[in-house]
């Protein structure tokens, strides 16, 4: 029997965050994306950033990587410690409700959804000063770009999201020497 997206149960970060890559949500799950999603699955690496209007070359995000899992309107993103898994159908209550990368304690409830090819994310509940925060995830040729908080990432899809983590950063490793 094939899995689908509502046949999983919905992954939390663990009390803490993760320190070794959990193994895939949605393994084995078949169903086909959604219209208007992005195909964002992979584990992607930030290989540029940009804030105030320039490359940052020395910005602490580049070299993150992030593990992007996709079925029918679902999507989980592993990386940092954290696991949000969450349904793009602009509910609060299919969105993530888990905690915050900064902390692993935080908790965040966030609205998801799909918005002409872009995966935006709006945290419910909080403002910058500025109005409501939002983060934007879309494919750029075969980059993916991140707007996040104060920068706008690149990156670069260096495996399947089924790949073996530790292969992953070993290949990782052996290119930067």
């Amino acid at each position: 029997m094939t899995a689908t997206a509502d046949s999983i149960p919905v992954a939390y970060t663990p009390t803490g965050g993760w320190t070794q890559w959990p193994p895939p949500v949605l393994a084995g799950c078949t169903e086909p994306l959604c219209e208007g999603a992005p195909d964002m699955r992979g584990f992607w690496r930030i290989i540029e950033v940009i804030a105030d209007g320039a490359i940052q070359p020395d910005h602490p995000a580049l070299g993150r990587v992030q593990r992007i899992e996709q079925a029918g309107n679902r999507v989980v993103v592993t990386g940092a410690g954290i696991v949000h898994d969450m349904r793009c159908d602009g509910t609060l209550r299919n969105g993530v409700h888990d905690v915050a990368e900064f902390d692993k304690s935080v908790e965040i409830h966030v609205i998801a959804s799909f918005e002409d090819d872009v995966h935006v994310l709006r945290p419910y509940g909080l403002d910058i000063g500025t109005g409501p925060i939002e983060i934007r995830r879309w494919r750029d040729g075969a980059h993916l770009m991140w707007d996040y908080l104060g920068f706008t990432a690149r990156l670069q899809r260096i495996a399947p999201p089924d790949a073996d983590p530790e292969v992953v950063f070993a290949e990782i490793a052996s290119q930067e020497q």
